[in-house]
């Protein structure tokens, strides 16, 4: 059967099973030195899919932006501390003998204890912290939309200062620009979840119960909402457009589904 290794790798193999590591090394580099443009093109790819209107990496808004901040402190954790075994099991391959009782010690206090704290205690301090803008608990929201999740619907109720209902659309959200709005999530049958990955985290839609969550988009792009909690064999539908505008236009729009709701109703 003709060989399948390339020529300089038959070479090497040819000198002789004698080899030393050296030999078995530089078979090695050759052959993953043809797998880096792969590696590329798939890191590539995978870079482009944290964009996108329902890419949580790719935020609109405070609490989305933290969210996406922790997420690439915690994949920056991750790496070090996935660098680090590769690193020592690299260096115990090469050196080819068992560390002393002492370095044994020093390994599994340092690498075992040490670095698994620390890296926690920081994500945990981050994430403490953020938790307030994560919520928008700490501003005041200058709009409230009652949110009301159905099989197999999202009713959107823009509630005035009064908090009589001003506006209502159905599978679509409008938005302000820049400004904060505080949405109270409830449910008519089973429990859903309500979440716009560009703008911030999820809240269950519990039936008999309301929940709060304040989001601002400070960014005009496409997005989109769906729920993130299986709820029934069409779950699928659960989803709806999120559009944001200007604060003129959005105050605009409301009242003209004020007057159209007017017209209907007469």
């Amino acid at each position: 059967m003709a060989s399948r290794l390339p020529s300089h790798t038959r070479v090497l193999y040819a000198r002789g099973a004698g080899g030393d590591a050296r030999r078995n090394h530089t078979i090695f580099r050759h052959g993953c030195a043809h797998r880096w443009p792969a590696i590329a093109a798939l890191a590539a790819l995978a870079l482009a899919a944290c964009r996108g209107p329902q890419s949580a990496l790719d935020p609109a808004g405070p609490a989305a932006r933290e969210i996406a901040t922790g997420w690439w402190l915690m994949l920056a954790g991750a790496g070090v501390a996935w660098t680090l075994v590769i690193v020592l099991a690299l260096l115990a391959m090469r050196r080819g003998r068992s560390l002393g009782p002492a370095a044994g010690q020093r390994l599994i206090l340092v690498g075992g204890v040490a670095l698994p704290t620390v890296l926690l205690a920081a994500l945990l301090t981050y994430g403490t912290l953020a938790s307030d803008r994560v919520t928008g608990r700490g501003d005041d929201a200058a709009h409230v939309v009652r949110v009301t999740a159905r099989q197999w619907q999202w009713q959107f109720d823009y509630l005035g200062p009064d908090g009589a209902v001003g506006a209502t659309s159905i599978d679509r959200l409008v938005l302000p620009l820049g400004e904060m709005v505080e949405f109270e999530v409830g449910s008519e049958d089973v429990i859903h979840s309500f979440w716009i990955p560009r703008l911030g985290g999820k809240v269950d839609a519990i039936p008999g119960r309301t929940n709060v969550l304040r989001l601002r988009a400070d960014r005009r792009v496409p997005m989109r909402g769906q729920c993130a909690e299986f709820c029934g064999l069409e779950h699928a539908r659960m989803a709806f457009a999120v559009e944001v505008r200007d604060a003129r236009g959005y105050r605009a729009w409301l009242a003209a589904q004020a007057v159209e709701g007017e017209g209907d109703a007469r």
